[in-house]
């Protein structure tokens, strides 16, 4: 999934059509995401404009929503996660791939991004979207963009949690309520 504004370019289509993988462009977020059934845990919220959940400020509009993953991540027994709350942090591949970066909003365990958070606005809605690897394709990912790409090696991988994904999903659902 190419994020808003990447240029197609940037992506190997061959590779792509090889491993049968869909390029579809997201409205959100500025860099690629793999997304693979099954193997990601993906929440969508639409705030609208004037909710008490609205922020003026795009940054601080997705803290509550790294809020939500924290706590319910806290609530299945994962100790150490944070929600970012200072200026978007890049790396040399986060332009390609969006889990390279940490924007305001995502969540951190040790350091580690876990939760990526990209916002779609209008002056009427914003729509929120977060994920949550459950298997890291890093290989795949790097062979999936045009040369000269990064190796997997050089990539930042994600915290995977070894956390029951049913009982992650109640708990979501249960701090989103609670918002």
């Amino acid at each position: 999934m190419l994020g808003s504004t990447q240029p197609l370019e940037q992506i190997d289509v061959g590779a792509c059509a090889r491993d049968g993988i869909d390029i579809v462009r997201r409205r959100s977020g500025g860099a690629a995401v793999l997304v693979v059934p099954g193997e990601m845990l993906w929440l969508d919220v639409v705030i609208p404009a004037g909710d008490r959940l609205w922020h003026e400020d795009v940054g601080r509009s997705m803290w509550w929503l790294g809020d939500v993953w924290r706590e319910a991540l806290e609530s299945c027994g994962v100790v150490g996660a944070a929600v970012h709350r200072g200026p978007a942090m890049h790396t040399t591949w986060s332009r390609l791939s969006c889990f390279d970066g940490l924007g305001a909003g995502e969540v951190t365990i040790a350091g580690v991004k876990a939760v990526g958070i990209s916002q779609r606005r209008t002056r009427a809605w914003a729509r929120l979207q977060s994920a949550m690897h459950l298997v890291w394709r890093g290989e795949q990912l790097a062979g999936l963009f045009a040369p000269p790409h990064p190796a997997t090696a050089e990539m930042a991988e994600p915290v995977r949690i070894a956390v029951d994904v049913e009982r992650l999903r109640t708990a979501v659902g249960n701090s989103l309520q609670q918002r």
